[in-house]
């Protein structure tokens, strides 16, 4: 059974959707003022993977990511460039699409943008403002949190300790922990017309506002970044709870923040080591624009889709992720590994690992495996591997059992000596298919392995051929020699370099990755 970690409770509980077979998810995105960076990656790559397996269980998901394109932070760069604030947030959301889509995000089904929704946003904080739990004062309008005795139960903050908006408009609250529905106009500023003035929406409004426009009164996950928990998700609990009168959100996750190690300076921020749910310690190292974060499209310059992607997804959501180049370049390598198996199905099998049909549903991938050793040890996988994402969405401990399946199926070939083409009898081959048919099934869960990745064994330049040949040839001599120590280093010193070398009975062959 689906159990996941509400932040609400404090506990794991039994995923049970509002309406049986449908989810709806909500996760808050970006802020559109400057270009994306990896931590904006965090949530879309995470909460993309978990609608991936909850289709793959059999359930029939929505997924709305909004976009915050109006908000001080808008306006103060608008500025700045000397630009309007719809043309730079045109130009972000586009750069924050690009990034989605060379990571393979693909399953989001609506991104609805705050300006598309100022009716929706006036009419919602009019209905707070008629129940008596909000105020106008002066143009601005305000949340009463007096109104909502257990305001505060998703941080667990008591209302004494809370600090509320400072600024002008903080002279104008009740209350410092009053937070802004509607804000008032000022020169210079996008403003719509509105009830009590021309203005624009308070940040909080957005979020629940388009929530429950796409998923409706009540829905399933409400995600982000443990930094939202307050006062952002704190306040959308409380305006939404207080305009349909009982709880709209049945499970809040929320994921761990992308800090940066040490020796990533320019990424800025301290290194902290922080336990799950620490977001003091969490925030201290947070990746974020102000800590000089390059933007993403520069890191795809050197890492791939599939590295980075694998890279969020080797630790459990909720812990911290800690960014560092040699992080992502160990990522790379290990893929690699799969890579390699993938060529070596095709060349034993003669059939593109990529074209190995892939099941839809979880019990579509139920295969018996008889008798089979080889194949009782690929179901026993399979079971850990979902056992995993059945625990919270553990994609850490699934990507895990990912490299043990790889393992395996290595294993399989070498003890059945399937490099010689006399043992490759129709048996074995039925055996490695279906072995190699849920490294796939499996893999896509995660978004791994959808499409095939670019390399080739053939340099451009005949010189550099000629000096890998004479490698090989050193190697091989060193080996004959048992000097294991130069062989292995002449094999290393190459893979730091991006050629890796396959040892076969026919011989070494070496291999560019591109």
């Amino acid at each position: 059974m689906l159990r996941v970690y509400n932040t609400l409770s404090r506990t794991k509980e039994p995923f049970q959707p509002v309406r049986p077979g449908k989810v709806g998810i909500y996760l808050c995105g970006p802020t559109v003022y400057r270009p994306s960076h990896i931590g904006h990656m965090v949530g879309p790559v995470i909460f993309d993977c978990i609608k991936r397996y909850l289709t793959y269980c059999g359930y029939e998901v929505t997924l709305v990511i909004n976009i915050t394109d109006i908000d001080d932070k808008l306006i103060d760069e608008a500025r700045r460039r000397g630009i309007s604030v719809a043309e730079l947030a045109a130009e972000m959301t586009a750069d924050y699409m690009r990034n989605l889509e060379a990571l393979g995000i693909d399953t989001v089904d609506h991104f609805p943008r705050a300006t598309h929704h100022i009716q929706d946003i006036i009419d919602f904080t009019a209905s707070l403002v008629d129940k008596g739990v909000a105020y106008v004062a002066d143009g601005d309008v305000f949340f009463d949190v007096s109104k909502l005795p257990d305001y505060g139960k998703l941080s667990g903050r008591s209302l004494s300790a809370m600090r509320g908006e400072g600024g002008e408009a903080s002279e104008r609250k009740r209350a410092p922990a009053d937070f802004a529905l509607w804000k008032s106009a000022k020169p210079g500023e996008p403003s719509w017309p509105s009830p009590w003035g021309p203005g624009r929406p308070g940040w909080h409004i957005e979020c629940s506002v388009m929530s429950h426009r796409f998923l409706g009164e009540i829905f399933d996950i409400h995600g982000g970044g443990l930094d939202l928990i307050f006062p952002h998700h704190e306040n959308e609990l409380a305006q939404s709870e207080a305009r349909f009168g009982h709880p709209t959100v049945k499970y809040w996750l929320h994921n761990g923040l992308m800090q940066a190690a040490d020796e990533v300076g320019k990424v800025g921020g301290r290194t902290t080591r922080a336990l799950e749910g620490d977001l003091a310690s969490q925030e201290a190292g947070k990746i974020s624009k102000s800590r000089g974060a390059s933007p993403f499209r520069e890191l795809l310059q050197d890492y791939s889709p599939e590295t980075i992607r694998l890279f969020i997804l080797s630790s459990h959501y909720r812990r911290p992720i800690e960014f560092s180049e040699q992080r992502l370049h160990e990522v790379g390598v290990a893929l690699d590994s799969f890579y390699r198996y993938f060529q070596r199905y095709h060349r034993l099998s003669g059939e593109d690992f990529y074209d190995l049909p892939v099941p839809k549903r979880r019990t579509e991938g139920v295969f018996d495996p008889g008798a089979n050793p080889f194949l009782m040890e690929v179901a026993g996988l399979r079971d850990r591997f979902l056992e995993a994402m059945d625990d919270d969405f553990n994609t850490g401990a699934a990507a895990g059992v990912l490299f043990d399946l790889l393992r395996r199926l290595n294993r399989f070939v070498d003890e059945e000596r399937l490099e010689e083409r006399a043992n490759r009898d129709t048996q074995r081959l039925a055996a490695l298919r279906k072995g190699s048919r849920c490294l796939r099934e499996l893999g896509g869960i995660l978004g791994l392995f959808r499409q095939p990745v670019q390399v080739t064994a053939v340099p451009g330049d005949q010189l550099v051929g000629k000096l890998l040949d004479l490698l090989v040839e050193i190697r091989a001599d060193a080996r004959k020699a048992r000097d294991f120590a130069t062989a292995d280093r002449i094999r290393d010193r190459l893979s730091e370099l991006g050629i890796r070398l396959e040892d076969r009975p026919t011989g070494t062959e070496w291999i560019i990755q591109r």
